[in-house]
């Protein structure tokens, strides 16, 4: 969440009869992310969130707006995307492709508890669930031809022995690409701060910029990449058994899930290292952004390398 594309009163002010929700009374941009423009919006019915989306095509949008409302629907902590008078879930602002989703209570749990990974391990299976009946299809586009083609670019920036590991692990990848598991569509981008909790309820997940058709094991070992970590990216063991003891209660994992669960966190590992090298060293104009740290998740992955193969003895098949 950033500020890319200046949005100014006016311009929220001609754009918004379109939509059922009153007068503008305030409008913030937000500081936080690093994809897409972002600004809480408050009208005379309501508080929502407008995004205007820089990397997103317009025809690839209904995809991800479509999966966010279908979530809701389905029980699922997500705030529904607003349809305009026309039905339709995003138009044009400035330029851009923008929406209105509503705004849920609540803030990120930057620091998170045992408590706080078993409701996000829960609420990410009944996604995982609810996605099953879930039509929309997304190729996952920061997959492996991703990886390979940011690799090349990044090379450039990383030293030797950074390269040697990549280089390493794009060669590992590759070698696990033929278990079968199951699939469907993900968030892909699970971290603290897309979850939001009032007090200590999950009141909503948020973000779905990066959801894409892909194995949802892999969506689990992302995001415990990020709830279930120290300070030092090593995995620590209370918050990771509460996270996976609570997937498995609303959604058992099969026994290939299983077998390819330690190349998954690597996986996972090594997609976000990728992204925050490009973010960091190639980063894009903008009036508000902070490029993530690349380092935190080189040490996520060699952490992932040396010690793989961690899984609670109650959930062994």
């Amino acid at each position: 969440m950033s500020v890319f594309t200046r949005v100014a009163e006016s311009d929220v002010q001609a754009w918004l009869p379109r939509f059922n929700v009153g007068e503008l009374l305030e409008l913030t941009p937000i500081s936080e992310g690093i994809e897409n423009t972002n600004y809480f919006l408050t009208t005379s019915t309501g508080r929502f969130v407008l995004t205007l989306y820089e990397r997103i095509p317009a025809e690839d949008l209904p995809f991800y707006l479509n999966l966010a409302a279908h979530l809701a629907k389905s029980g699922v902590a997500v705030p529904s995307p607003v349809a305009d008078r026309s039905g339709g879930l995003f138009s044009i602002l400035n330029g851009k492709p923008a929406s209105l989703t509503e705004r849920v209570s609540g803030r990120p749990h930057m620091s998170p508890t045992e408590s706080d990974c078993r409701a996000v391990g829960s609420e990410l299976a009944k996604l995982h669930l609810a996605s099953a009946s879930f039509r929309g299809r997304m190729t996952n586009k920061r997959g492996p031809g991703w990886m390979l083609s940011t690799y090349r670019r990044v090379r450039q920036v990383v030293s030797a022995e950074q390269a040697a590991l990549i280089n390493d692990e794009l060669a590992f990848q590759r070698t696990r690409r033929e278990t079968r598991v199951p699939s469907g569509a993900i968030h892909a981008d699970l971290f603290c701060d897309n979850v939001l909790f009032d007090e200590d309820r999950l009141s909503g997940i948020i973000d779905f910029g990066f959801a894409a058709i892909d194995a949802f094991v892999y969506d689990l070992a992302i995001t415990v990449n990020d709830w279930c970590i120290d300070t030092a990216g090593e995995l620590d063991p209370v918050r990771l058994k509460a996270m996976l003891v609570a997937y498995c209660g609303v959604r058992s994992l099969t026994e290939n899930e299983q077998s390819v669960w330690p190349a998954m966190l690597r996986a996972g590992a090594l997609r976000f290292w990728l992204s925050r090298l490009d973010d960091f060293h190639f980063p894009r104009s903008a009036e508000l952004n902070t490029p993530k740290d690349p380092t935190h998740f080189e040490r996520v992955l060699r952490s992932r390398v040396d010690r793989p193969h961690y899984w609670p003895e109650e959930l062994a098949t």
